[in-house]
């Protein structure tokens, strides 16, 4: 969630995510920020991680946005309802999960104490579907391949 909000300040995003201003404000903080536009190399060498983080942020932004989801929507549903978790890793508020066809997904604010009912359940995939999959913030991480 920190991630998250970090972003959204740094986009000046306030309530759900427009692809369209967001597109608009990350293409004028990439003009600001360009590295070509500083002379000096401390500024440059700044200029170069900020725009690593603009980047970072647009595409992390994106991945999360209302379309982009709606967009996807067909997709995920079939992964998480004809796919088994296949792999799963838990960081702070942040549950990773790979399914068996090959799909990442992180979902955003999964406390301890659900990863654990979730790790301990007799069955994984029915306690995600019923608990995790449909009631939390997620993106798409990555499309591995198809899993043994």
């Amino acid at each position: 969630m920190k991630r998250i909000n970090e972003y959204k300040k740094l986009f000046k995003v306030e309530k759900a995510i427009d692809l369209k201003e967001l597109k608009k404000t990350y293409r004028g903080l990439v003009k600001e920020w360009h590295p070509d536009k500083f002379q000096d190399e401390e500024k440059k060498e700044e200029a170069g991680v900020v725009s690593l983080k603009i980047i970072d942020g647009y595409h992390f932004l994106v991945s999360i946005a209302p379309e982009t989801k709606e967009d996807n929507i067909e997709d995920y549903t079939t992964t998480i309802t004809e796919s088994q978790v296949a792999d799963y890793h838990h960081k702070s508020m942040l549950l990773e999960v790979t399914f068996t066809d090959g799909t990442t997904y992180e979902y955003f604010g999964v406390n301890r104490k659900l990863f654990l009912k979730f790790m301990n359940s007799k069955s994984i995939n029915n306690f995600g579907r019923r608990n995790v999959f449909k009631s939390f913030l997620y993106r798409k991480v990555r499309k591995n391949e198809v899993m043994a």
